[in-house]
């Protein structure tokens, strides 16, 4: 077993940060599947995001993830709302999940249910954005972290 205190640490401080913004009266079981379709939203619409693969002791290959820590917040619907507003107002990438998708089974029918509504009509329950930290910082007011 290798000690994982005496491996090197970057301190670089990364000039980005990725967030994933949860509704705060989802169930455990939505909050992680939420979680997991959004930061795949954002690790398949920011690529460069996405680090290199892993590998074990003994040579067993793993995926990469994203090589940047994801932020999880939390918040009600009317914040959901004004964060994405600012996202978007600030052209930075966003990905949505609304309450409807939890009623779908496929990726046609999630672009589907996001398709019939306005923007302002989006009854989100999560979204994640990547963008520069400040502006990420100003995009999460009015969040809290995810308990």
């Amino acid at each position: 077993m290798t000690d994982t205190a005496l491996l090197p640490v970057s301190s670089d401080r990364p000039a980005t940060k990725i967030a994933v913004v949860l509704r705060d009266d989802l169930l455990g079981w939505q909050v992680a599947n939420v979680t997991a379709f959004l930061a795949a939203g954002v690790a398949a619409g920011v690529p460069e995001l996405i680090g290199e693969p892993y590998a074990d002791a003994d040579g067993t290959a793993y995926l990469p993830t994203l090589g940047l820590p994801v932020l999880v917040r939390a918040g009600d619907a009317t914040t959901l709302a004004a964060c994405r507003a600012r996202a978007v107002g600030r052209g930075l990438p966003v990905a949505v999940f609304t309450s409807a998708m939890f009623g779908t089974g496929n990726d046609h029918d999630n672009r589907a249910v996001v398709a019939v509504a306005r923007a302002e009509e989006l009854d989100l329950v999560g979204l994640a954005l990547h963008g520069p930290r400040n502006a990420v910082d100003k995009i999460l007011k009015g969040t809290t972290t995810h308990p």
